[in-house]
């Protein structure tokens, strides 16, 4: 193995690495980025929901392992901007009571070692790197903005405008979401978004999605200081006799081991995999893992209940991009149910290739309204719903490794605020359905997600003040390794109920904060 020298080493291109480094890319110190994946292809299949959906054509071909030691093929992406490149582009800021100590249904969700204040001016930076297209004041559980959004909201299509209007007629209020996109709907030639109907769980074939590699990765190459190596899967992280610092990064690069040496080692896997890197860092001086004196690494784990619904309609739906209606009226309960039940949210147009197996059946009613009709019939009388509560974190909900093997022993908790969500929400749809006096709308088909949905992973090396229940301090270095960082959702102590990548982004423009000064 061959040592090369670098002021800071970064290993991952997610929402945390990929931003981290750009960053810093302007610091002029020497910076190397180590990401396993390559380049995600640009090519035809990015819109094929056949090759996406059905056949997983991006993700990982590998195999983790759950509670029960049954193998599952988790849905994460190892290319440069990590699952950023596959996401649905929802970018939401925390609500400021989920930095609080929150009590639900079936336990506490802990108040963050910081507060909201402390998170604003980097949420601010954070919407303007990733071109958050959104409108304040319409959102009734918005925290306290400095500034507006950097852009306007993405338009309703005019059946999500007419859902949208049925919505707030019954008394809600609707809300356009908050997206990332390269979009300009005044000029659409100096935008890359096209609007398609192939956004959400898809990588975009235009780039006009605004993910790490796009709007960080790609800019920060033309720096001469930094160097971006891909297909460099780190496997351990060795220390000094003392075990108080990061002396070297081993990595696989084409086959061979490679030895890299940094000042400042930031890890940015993703919550699972930066906490399987600690734990299989183990060595004499850290025996249950690097940093884990605590025995907190992997612990916490938390990935939110979340529901996908479709709502079934004889009203064509004519929306291309779909996903632009959020609603948050139930964030924190309803009358008969304090506790916090979470939030919904469109998801991308549901197309014929996208229904499960058992659709035919399920949609049998409808299918018989239309006799001969095909699965994309159903598909365009449809409109798909995203519902996310928050899960507590537990500390047997964990990222645990034996050998080669990673398992996630994980259990859904706060399951009741979940399913009173889904209950509601359901209700909420047969006020605004018209077709309700046709479909029986008791065959709404749902689907939980299940262990294999790791999209909002966080909490695994939660941050805070006490070394005995943290693994990380306030800045996101580990209490227990001096050049030691992780940016990425592992230091979340709650996983609250709003998509976490926006705060995944502002933690990292924080933490670079911290270091740019460090760097001095």
């Amino acid at each position: 193995m061959s040592a090369q020298h670098y002021d800071v080493i970064i290993i991952g291109t997610g929402a945390g690495g990929g931003t981290l480094a750009y960053h810093l890319a302007s610091s002029g110190k020497r910076i190397l980025i180590l990401e396993r994946g390559k380049f995600l292809p640009q090519e035809k299949e990015n819109w094929s929901a056949r090759e996406v959906y059905q056949q997983e054509r991006y993700h990982t071909q590998e195999h983790w392992y759950d509670v029960n030691n049954k193998p599952f093929r988790p849905a994460v992406n190892y290319w440069v901007g990590g699952n950023t490149k596959v996401y649905g582009a929802a970018l939401l800021r925390l609500r400021e009571r989920d930095f609080e100590q929150v009590q639900h249904k079936d336990g506490i969700s802990p108040a963050w070692p910081l507060q909201y204040r402390d998170f604003e001016a980097y949420y601010t930076q954070a919407e303007k790197l990733y071109d958050v297209h959104g409108q304040s004041g319409t959102d009734p559980t918005e925290p306290s903005r400095s500034l507006p959004y950097p852009y306007p909201a993405v338009h309703h299509e005019p059946r999500m405008q007419e859902l949208a209007n049925e919505l707030t007629q019954i008394g809600l209020h609707p809300f356009n979401l908050p997206l990332g996109l390269k979009l300009n709907e005044v000029d659409k030639s100096l935008g890359s978004c096209i609007r398609c109907n192939t956004c959400d769980g898809f990588p975009c074939l235009t780039h006009g999605k605004a993910d790490a590699e796009v709007n960080c990765i790609q800019r920060l190459r033309k720096n001469a200081n930094v160097t971006l190596l891909t297909e460099a899967k780190v496997t351990r992280l060795q220390t000094s006799n003392s075990g108080r610092e990061i002396t070297g990064v081993e990595a696989e690069v084409a086959d061979k081991l490679q030895l890299f040496k940094g000042d400042l080692v930031i890890v940015a896997c993703g919550a699972i995999n930066s906490a399987v890197l600690l734990l299989r860092s183990q060595n004499d001086q850290h025996p249950n893992g690097l940093a884990n004196g605590s025995d907190q690494v992997g612990r916490n784990l938390m990935k939110h209940n979340c529901t996908a619904m479709v709502q079934l309609s004889l009203k064509f739906n004519p929306a291309v991009y779909q996903k632009t209606i959020c609603v948050s009226d139930f964030y924190w309960g309803e009358p008969g149910f304090p506790y916090p039940m979470g939030l919904v949210q469109n998801t991308g147009n549901v197309l014929a290739d996208m229904l499960p197996a058992e659709a035919p059946a399920l949609l049998a009613p409808l299918l018989k309204l239309r006799p001969g009709a095909e699965l994309k019939t159903v598909a365009d009388h449809t409109v798909g719903w995203w519902l996310q509560t928050e899960d507590l974190p537990d500390a047997d909900n964990r990222v645990r490794v034996e050998g080669e093997h990673l398992y996630l022993d994980y259990k859904p908790n706060n399951t009741e605020a979940s399913s009173r969500l889904i209950k509601r929400w359901t209700s909420v749809l047969k006020q605004v359905d018209r077709a309700e006096h046709t479909i029986p709308f008791s065959i709404y088909p749902r689907n939980m997600m299940p262990i294999q949905s790791v999209g909002h992973q966080c909490g695994t090396c939660r941050f805070g003040e006490d070394p005995k229940m943290s693994v990380l301090d306030l800045n996101c270095r580990a209490h227990e390794v001096d050049n030691l960082y992780v940016v990425d959702g592992s230091f979340f102590p709650s996983s609250a109920a709003v998509n976490p990548t926006l705060t995944i982004i502002a933690n990292a423009l924080r933490v670079g904060d911290h270091l740019l000064d460090q760097l001095k």
